[in-house]
Formats: structure tokens, sequence, C-alpha cells
């Protein structure tokens, strides 16, 4: 199921828009501000973005231009302007499209799904993060190449595929409170389903293997009402370095 972020400061656009998409089998969420649309991007695995142009503030080819430097998701502007020279800045600041207000839902929703089959067809750059060869946490080294973490005595354990993905989570936000729908969102992506609560299991896994005592966590603490957080500080060692 593809996460559509939709950013727009207008509620009689956001809401019918929002049910149209979630009735046609996409998984919606919403971001009023330029400020909410960077919030959600850090905490969900987001697969395109619908922004609106004109907003308060940070205006969308402003975030535009952030959404392209800092992450590889795809962005289609929405605009009620209709000069050429917009959507020729707009295609420039790095939108793959742009739709004229008012716009025909299903028009928009075949535009959307034209953009992601063309972005999973298209090869990924590496990511900032590939770069990393290893992370230092507590008494442990994460060895990214390896998939493996160290302990202080140079002994490896091997950690699943996801036990990888979910303490790669952890350590690009250490310190930082996270709850299960976040987790779920940031290690399933597409796959998350609303309601899922392995996530837990998949946690007492991984402290069964970073934690000297599972049943006082210092590592991967439980933070009441709230979700999880990597309770310590990391270092990255980058390649070349």
């Amino acid at each position: 199921m593809s996460h559509v972020l939709l950013v727009d400061d207008d509620p009689d656009i956001i809401q019918p828009l929002k049910r149209f998409l979630c009735d046609h089998g996409l998984r919606v969420s919403t971001a009023d501000c330029g400020r909410n649309m960077r919030k959600t991007l850090e905490n969900s695995a987001i697969d395109i973005i619908l922004l609106d142009v004109m907003m308060p503030g940070e205006d969308g080819l402003m975030l535009c231009r952030y959404v392209q430097e800092k992450y590889n998701i795809p962005v289609i502007l929405l605009t009620a302007l209709s000069d050429d020279d917009d959507k020729v800045v707009g295609l420039e600041m790095g939108a793959d499209d742009y739709i004229s207000k008012p716009f025909n839902a299903r028009v928009l929703l075949a535009r959307l799904k034209a953009v992601l089959r063309r972005c999973d067809n298209e090869p990924t750059e590496p990511a900032e993060e590939s770069e990393v060869i290893s992370i230092n946490f507590g008494n442990w080294t994460l060895d990214v190449y390896q998939r493996e973490i160290i302990d202080q005595d140079n002994v490896a354990v091997a950690l699943s595929a996801a036990e990888y993905r979910l303490l790669q989570v952890f350590l690009q936000r250490p310190q930082r409170t996270l709850s299960r729908d976040q987790l779920l969102d940031l290690t399933h992506g597409r796959e998350a389903k609303a309601y899922d609560r392995s996530i837990d299991n998949l946690i007492s896994r991984l402290r069964r293997k970073v934690e000297t005592d599972t049943t006082n966590p210092k590592i991967i603490k439980t933070v009441r009402g709230g979700g999880y957080t990597l309770a310590i500080p990391v270092t990255k060692k980058f390649k070349n370095a």
C-alpha cells in the first residue's frame, strides 16, 4: 500500500481528497504546513507527496526544494496558479508533476499512480547513510556491511533482517521517543498494517541481543504511553573518514 503525504492548509481540500485516496487503496497522512510536513517525513515512510504551492510561511516551491535535497521522494505540486512560468519553476525545483486547481480527483489519482510507477522503475541513488560503515552505541558496534553487532570483546552477534531494520531506525534517531506506529511505519513502509503490534515482539528479540538485563533495559527503553527510545548516544564511522 503506497503512503501518500498530502500537504495543504485548506481543510476543504485535505479532508475530501484524503477520503478519496483512502477509498482507492492508498494510505494517506496530512500536514497543514511545512513544519508538520518535515515532522511527518522524519517519522514515516512516505512514497509520494502531494504539495500545495500557495501556503503561508514556507511555500510549496521552497518545500519541494527541501524534499529534493534531503529525501528521494517524488513530489506532485498542486496550485491555483495557471501561469506556465510558475509550472516551469516548479518542475525545475525537482517536482515530478504539476496539477492545477481545481482538479478532477480521478485525474489526480491517475497521474499520482503514473509517477509512482515511473519512480519504481528508476534506479535509486545510494543514500548518505550507505556511506556509514559502522555505528557505535554503548558497548556495541553495528557493522553496516556485515549487518551484525560486535561487543567490546569483539564477539559478533548476527541480526535478522527485521532486527537490523529496527536497530537502524533507533540508531538514526537516538534519544528520541518513537511510538509503535512510527516504528512500524519506518520498518515496514508500504507493508505496514494498522493496529499491528508485532513491533513489541521484535523489540523483545532485539533486547535479548543487546541488553545485559532485559528486565531492566538500559539501551532500548520503554516510554510509558509513548513507545520506545534508544536511550544512549551514538557515533558513526564513515567510509574514507
